[in-house]
């Protein structure tokens, strides 16, 4: 059975298309423009996960309000913090669009090509300053562990607080579920952009 779910999987690979159509405003009947319209409020443009997501409207709108609520409304999180844990949910999922989209991002908030690629290669923690390696540790525990130490907790506690740890772990759970629609709905990069997560 997987040797036929891997072959199925390189063909499809093959193919340009995501497993659900991407949808544009003009797509939607007009009782669920709205969705659309407050997808994109807070955004330049609805980019593909969302307007594949656009398949289920409210549920969209309502995954995206989240995304919102952590950035703008409850920002508890620096930018170069949520940077680190949103490069490290991409690499422990193998989201190559959250990945890729992400780098820039990381750059302009303060991370550097070394921080990057140590998150990448999952290298050793004495190569990423001590604020971020808690903060990726805590995210490696809850992905790939499902549960996260005392220690590691009280640490993020320490520097967050209550609200902003359960912020993080919000945070992450948003990320990870956008990473695993990509990949099973098989979103593939914008045209120009090239990959930067290794495969």
């Amino acid at each position: 059975m997987l040797p036929r779910m891997l072959t199925n999987l390189a063909q499809r690979k093959e193919g340009d298309m995501t497993r659900v159509p991407i949808l544009t405003e003009n797509d939607l009947p007009e009782n669920e423009k709205q969705f659309y319209t407050k997808i994109q409020a807070k955004r330049d443009h609805v980019a593909p996960p969302f307007a594949a997501l656009l398949n289920t409207p409210e549920l969209a709108a309502q995954v995206a309000a989240i995304g919102e609520m952590l950035r703008y409304v409850s920002p508890s999180i620096s930018n170069t913090l949520r940077e680190a844990v949103t490069l490290t949910i991409a690499k422990n999922l193998k989201c190559q669009y959250i990945w890729t989209h992400h780098v820039e991002s990381a750059l302009q908030a303060g991370l550097d090509d070394k921080t990057i690629a140590a998150i990448r290669d999952q290298a050793t923690p004495n190569l990423l300053n001590d604020e971020i390696q808690v903060f990726v540790e805590f995210t490696n525990q809850l992905l790939v562990h499902k549960l996260i130490s005392q220690e590691t907790f009280s640490e993020v506690e320490t520097h967050l607080g209550k609200k902003g740890t359960v912020d993080l772990i919000i945070m992450i759970g948003y990320y990870a579920t956008l990473s695993y629609a990509i990949n099973a709905l098989e979103i593939e990069l914008e045209e120009g952009i090239k990959p930067l997560l290794p495969e």
